[in-house]
């Protein structure tokens, strides 16, 4: 039984969210503590939004194959994403211990990743697994005025990056 649990709670960190905020909808406000470059301090969603747009990335644990990936790209990726005015934060249900580690070594240092202990943050945006309290994978740009502007809502990780770079060029 204990093994069963185990390979579904797997098969749905792997997949989409089932409802994911749409287009238009107004962002859940959040205030997280969050590491950057091994540096914990609080990361506000209503703060982050007076300069400019903000991706807001869900993913489900740190330090696996896929969260891992993801990081990086955003790493890679970050001077594209400051030249255009937009910030990045990364939740997930993890301790801050473990992502105060992720931070320097899965992301670069470059942006921070907050803690969402029990995926309350990742419920408001309807980036919960069911049954497990972790977040799925959806990665949004909420514009300065605090809407969604872009929903890319996939497990596979290789995605998320490519096709938020995409949207930010298009934002206005």
């Amino acid at each position: 039984m204990k093994t069963a649990l185990i390979v579904t709670a797997l098969a749905l960190a792997a997949s989409p969210a089932f409802a994911a905020l749409k287009v238009g909808d107004k962002a859940p406000d959040f205030k997280v503590s969050a590491a950057t470059n091994g540096v914990v301090s609080d990361f506000s969603l209503k703060q982050a939004l007076k300069k400019g747009p903000v991706v807001v990335y869900f993913y489900p644990k740190a330090f696996t194959g896929g969260c891992s990936l993801e990081a990086r790209q955003f790493s890679e990726n970050m001077d594209t994403f400051k030249a255009r005015g937009i910030s990045v934060v990364g939740l997930s249900a993890d301790d801050v211990p473990t992502l105060t580690k992720f931070s320097t070594a899965d992301c670069g240092g470059k942006f921070p990743v907050g803690s969402d202990l029990g995926a309350k943050i990742a419920a408001k945006y309807d980036a919960k697994l069911p049954a497990v309290d972790r977040s799925g994978r959806v990665s949004y740009i909420i514009g300065k005025n605090g809407k969604i502007a872009y929903v890319h809502d996939s497990g596979n990780a290789s995605t998320h990056v490519p096709s938020l770079l995409e949207a930010s060029a298009k934002l206005k």
